[in-house]
């Protein structure tokens, strides 16, 4: 196991009148190369517990390992897990700050220590691997677009090489062609890098078309961790949560209720027009 929250609570002014839990008995274990979506209304510790997985935030309760060593000991090397889980956040402005693209995306893996050769090898495969070109190199970052600027954050963590990428709503902003072309890129590194991707997001769309395995929070605590066609199964409970499913497993569901025989479990787009094909002898 590459990443295991054990017990894991955190709370917000402990020991005053206003002590709340964000995190409340959190057990994880995040294996090596899966794509995992989370999921959570506002509030539900979505943001707290990823900040948890690479160290910028301190459990109050519980433990945290990391390749079986725990990160909370006082010889563990926090920088070194900062490089290996690596965290892009929802506002991509918030991550970038040097003048130009390059110096950007080799600002981390030079802070991490590499040699510039190496720094520069990494940074330039970052952003090949994100798919911006030679041509935006000395731009500035804050001259790029929405989409690209969020390519350019990506590749400034990519550059040093983690074992576990998290995203923060890296699609939070940007219209339907930027959204597919960023969780495509996503599907890509993941497959290619063979790394972890943890994709944080509010669209059911999104996360049923990309992860394989669904972690759902609410108040602090973790309530469903399964496949999205199991999670997605639970419409109620979710609804409860101010959650929901696909819209086309909505549009699947009420077409069965019509009488129409047609999975009413489909969960992506392709799976509907592949039942609809078959109803109506297309295939």
């Amino acid at each position: 196991m590459s990443l295991i929250l054990d017990n894991i609570s955190y709370i917000y002014g402990k020991a005053t009148a206003f002590e709340t839990y964000a995190l409340k008995n959190v057990n994880l274990a995040i294996p090596d190369g899966e794509f995992i979506g989370l999921i959570g209304h506002t509030g539900s510790g979505k943001s707290t517990l990823i900040q948890h997985m690479n160290g910028l935030v301190k459990a109050t309760e519980g433990n945290i390992y990391f390749n079986g060593a725990d990160i909370y000991d006082k010889d563990f090397k926090m920088k070194e897990l900062r490089r290996k889980v690596g965290l892009v956040f929802q506002y991509p402005e918030h991550q970038l700050f040097e003048t130009t693209v390059i110096r950007d995306v080799l600002f981390g893996p030079k802070n991490m220590g590499m040699e510039q050769l190496d720094a520069e090898l990494a940074a330039y495969g970052a952003l090949k691997a994100v798919g911006v070109g030679e041509d935006l190199l000395d731009a500035s970052p804050f001259e790029l677009s929405g989409g690209q600027k969020r390519r350019v954050a990506i590749a400034g963590v990519l550059a040093c090489k983690p074992d576990i990428l998290i995203l923060d709503e890296p699609t939070a902003g940007l219209d339907p062609v930027g959204r597919i072309e960023i969780l495509s890129l996503l599907k890509q590194i993941h497959e290619e890098q063979k790394i972890t991707v943890i994709l944080v997001s509010h669209s059911m769309e999104d996360v049923a078309e990309y992860v394989e395995r669904i972690i759902v929070m609410n108040d602090g605590e973790v309530v469903m961790d399964d496949s999205p066609r199991v999670i997605f199964e639970r419409e109620e409970e979710l609804k409860a949560m101010g959650l929901g499913v696909p819209q086309v497993t909505r549009v699947c569901r009420r077409l069965h209720s019509l009488g129409m025989d047609i999975n009413p479990d489909c969960i992506t787009i392709d799976e509907a027009e592949q039942e609809i094909k078959k109803k109506f002898g297309l295939v």
